[in-house]
């Protein structure tokens, strides 16, 4: 269950199209709220900057490099526990067919093609132009479960990061600890009596429309299964018409609004340990923005 709830994501994400005024990024991101997150458009826009950052600087010392597809924005929505966009659902269901029209993206990313056609000294270049190869210097953050999450850092990602996030073990670590804190509030929201109503609500909603599923996860799973088994147009259809239901019922219930409430209930309740990292990560992210708004347009 935890797995599932990703962020916990309680919320779903919806696309929003506002952007920012291109000001200087204190400016701009001091006039950004402490506590809002940033929307799906916003975070894509990082991801985009990232990308022609690594290809400027692979193509500054010689190499090819192309960025990764653009879908649109409305493709690129992410989904959270609790979808309740009922136009969305009718339109792209769960949204298995962008994710098998993703995979196809990845399997025939020109890069991998581009890499493999090199010499094997011209390689070991890219590689280490790339992400600084295997003798990249290492960064770490300790997660809230005490773990250790390590990663190399170095080349041209190292160059996109620290050109986006400032100091870029400041953000690793702020941000490991902040998107990581959901085995600690998740099970307190999904054992909240608030949201355990609202759940019971869904549910008994879902079984109306011919749907016995126990929450939102659990009808999501099935249709991505039989979505695996039988990419049909039938099959389709028919995770259409489930996550539609789905979306109709979490409207009903309030089950979105009901879990984001408890879900920043239980969050605030780990501030005075994790306080520190949720607020770093929050505004280098907001600062991030800024930056990649200068650098590339926003999603269609």
């Amino acid at each position: 269950m935890i797995a599932a709830l990703a962020s916990l994501a309680l919320t779903g994400c919806s696309a929003h199209t506002g952007e920012a005024h291109r000001t200087a990024p204190a400016a701009q991101a001091k006039a950004a709220t402490a506590d809002k997150a940033l929307t799906d458009a916003q975070e894509l826009r990082i991801a985009d900057a990232e990308q022609r950052l690594i290809k400027r600087c692979l193509n500054r010392q010689g190499f090819t490099y192309w960025e990764a597809e653009r879908p649109s924005l409305e493709e690129s929505r992410t989904l959270g526990y609790v979808a309740d966009d009922v136009a969305w659902a009718r339109k792209y269901g769960y949204g298995s067919r962008i994710e098998a029209k993703e995979d196809r993206a990845r399997l025939a990313n020109p890069n991998l093609v581009y890499r493999k056609g090199l010499s094997k000294e011209r390689r070991k270049a890219y590689d280490d132009a790339l992400d600084g190869g295997i003798e990249a210097p290492e960064i770490a953050a300790e997660l809230p479960n005490g773990a250790t999450i390590r990663r190399q850092m170095g080349g041209c990602v190292a160059e996109a990061e620290k050109r986006l996030y400032g100091d870029p073990v400041v953000w690793f670590r702020a941000n490991k600890i902040a998107s990581n804190l959901q085995p600690l509030y998740v099970p307190q929201v999904m054992r909240d009596k608030k949201f355990v109503a609202a759940l019971h609500v869904w549910s008994t909603c879902m079984q109306r429309a011919g749907h016995p599923y126990k929450d939102p996860g659990a009808a999501r799973q099935a249709a991505k299964e039989q979505a695996l088994r039988s990419p049909s147009d039938k099959t389709f259809a028919a995770e259409r018409q489930l996550a539609v239901a789905d979306a109709t019922c979490a409207r009903t219930a309030s089950l979105r609004a009901i879990g984001k409430e408890r879900e920043t209930h239980y969050v605030n309740a780990l501030r005075d340990r994790y306080g520190q990292a949720l607020d770093t990560s929050r505004r280098i992210e907001h600062e991030a923005y800024v930056r990649a708004a200068g650098i590339v347009g926003p999603r269609a």
